[in-house]
């Protein structure tokens, strides 16, 4: 009979690695089990071919993971040229072949269309919803439905290398950008077609893959030595200015109410000494007023088990 699972609460970030051939959710859920996370939470899809950073969330942090979904994301992308596949990418049945015959000097002026502002029509495998559904489900079943096109922002489009059918590109894109479809994009400018090849997200707003942790390392370490990988919940947050208040100021924050301050307009970070009491909003007369508070520390449990 296996033994049922202890879940606790478990406050803090974890930047994980996340490998090629798992989706986000199959990761968040392994990760949580190594931690016994009662409350976990991911800033973010990242489809199964890829590979990269992927930010989780443990109890109180979870109330800051909407933040990160706003943020720009960078990555390193391999395109492929001259196949196009149902999904964008390698994961897909392959729908054409076309020879590819463009000079580099083409593919420099096909990657400046592309720069900067641009509509983008979101594939039809993506977790978007129509009609309740997410197209995915649409998709496997054979229906194709009619998307409208979304503008989202390419700040960096860079060429890394190019090498026969393929091309390295560095790409930092405004939320909401489906590197598959600005491939298939760029494909369809250079009149060949492209997918993606292999895709690795590097960076989520200030969060770094060079801070992460593998799913392989992180399980082959012992309990204790897990801690050192969680992050504090205010590590989503770092982006933003910190407003300092004193206990009663503090007290008034927990419980709704709003603060005189002086600080700058707009959203802040909100602390009593070192500790984080969650999200705030400074207006223009200097007043900030609660967005997200966090909890006071975990009750201890009865003897029955209760709270």
């Amino acid at each position: 009979m296996t033994a049922r699972r202890s879940w606790r609460r478990v406050d803090g970030v974890l930047l994980l690695d996340k490998p090629s051939g798992m989706t986000s959710n199959s990761a968040l859920q392994a990760v949580r089990r190594l931690y016994s996370a009662a409350k976990a939470g991911h800033t973010g899809t990242l489809d199964p071919l890829a590979s990269g950073l992927l930010p989780l969330c443990f109890g109180e942090a979870t109330k800051f993971s909407t933040d990160l979904l706003t943020a720009d994301k960078s990555y390193e992308c391999e395109v492929v040229f001259g196949i196009t596949t149902d999904t964008g990418d390698a994961d897909g049945s392959i729908l054409t072949r076309r020879p590819v015959a463009f000079a580099a000097a083409e593919l420099d002026l096909a990657l400046a269309r592309f720069r900067g502002p641009i509509r983008q029509v979101p594939p039809m495998y993506s977790a978007l919803k129509q009609g309740g559904r997410p197209l995915h489900e649409l998709a496997r079943q054979g229906i194709e439905v009619e998307r409208a096109a979304r503008e989202v922002c390419i700040h960096e489009l860079r060429l890394v290398d190019l090498a026969g059918d393929r091309c390295r590109l560095h790409i930092r894109c405004s939320k909401g950008t489906y590197v598959r479809s600005l491939a298939e994009d760029l494909g369809a400018v250079l009149g060949c077609g492209a997918h993606v090849g292999a895709l690795r997200r590097v960076a989520v707003g200030p969060l770094q893959i060079a801070d992460a942790v593998s799913l392989a390392a992180l399980t082959a370490l012992a309990e204790e030595d897990r801690q050192g990988w969680l992050l504090a919940p205010d590590a989503l947050l770092q982006s933003l200015p910190p407003v300092l208040l004193d206990e009663a100021g503090g007290e008034r924050f927990l419980h709704g109410n709003r603060v005189a301050v002086s600080a700058t307009v707009g959203r802040c970070r909100v602390y009593v000494g070192t500790r984080l009491l969650g999200l705030g909003e400074v207006d223009a007369a200097g007043t900030l007023q609660p967005r997200r508070v966090l909890g006071g520390p975990e009750k201890p449990a009865l003897a029955d088990g209760s709270r």
